[in-house]
């Protein structure tokens, strides 16, 4: 199984978890790791580029923080300039049924903050419910999300260990149900 996984940071650098999950995922074998700031600093978004990425791989992976309750923007123009009527939805849009989608995403706020009645009011699923229904409209099947929470002031070893973590959960075969043996 191929793996593309785009990571989606501004200030990748500047990002402990992020950056450490990129870099660690960058050792696994069949992973291509592509840095959507890094590659598009003017956010101008090759779209044919971006295609051919989607295409040649099984599994695609968005990495990225919670910002502002959402993706960071070059994801949302990523989807809105790529996901073209015909390539990746429509009558004849079918470039991505078949393929994977998991979510990796890191949020600053504990996990406790992110329930009804907690401070930010909804799940992170509810959040990301978006993104899942782009999944069901492209065909992608939409997989388990991973994600970390509390990111301030994480310590090395936590670090270390929710990388390990990441790499293990994206790159599980048996994530998704068409690879489990009923």
């Amino acid at each position: 199984m191929k793996t593309l996984v785009i990571v989606v940071h501004p200030h990748l650098e500047q990002s402990r978890i992020n950056k450490a999950w990129a870099e660690r995922i960058a050792k696994e074998e069949n992973v291509t790791v592509h840095n959507l700031y890094g590659a598009y600093p003017d956010g101008k978004i090759d779209v044919a580029r971006e295609q051919k990425l989607a295409e040649a791989h099984d599994r695609i992976v968005f990495q990225f923080p919670l910002y502002w309750y959402s993706t960071p923007a070059l994801l949302k123009e990523w989807q809105d300039v790529v996901l073209t009527y015909g390539w990746a939805y429509g009558s004849e849009g079918n470039a991505l049924h078949g393929k994977e989608l998991v979510l990796a995403v890191s949020a600053g706020g504990a996990k406790d903050v992110y329930q009804a009645g907690a401070r930010n009011q909804f799940t992170l699923s509810e959040l990301l419910r978006p993104l899942q229904a782009m999944a069901n409209l492209t065909g992608l099947e939409f997989l388990p999300t991973h994600a970390y929470h509390g990111v301030y002031g994480v310590s090395d070893e936590a670090l270390a260990e929710s990388a390990e973590a990441y790499v293990a959960h994206v790159l599980n075969p048996e994530l998704s149900l068409k690879n489990v043996a009923l």
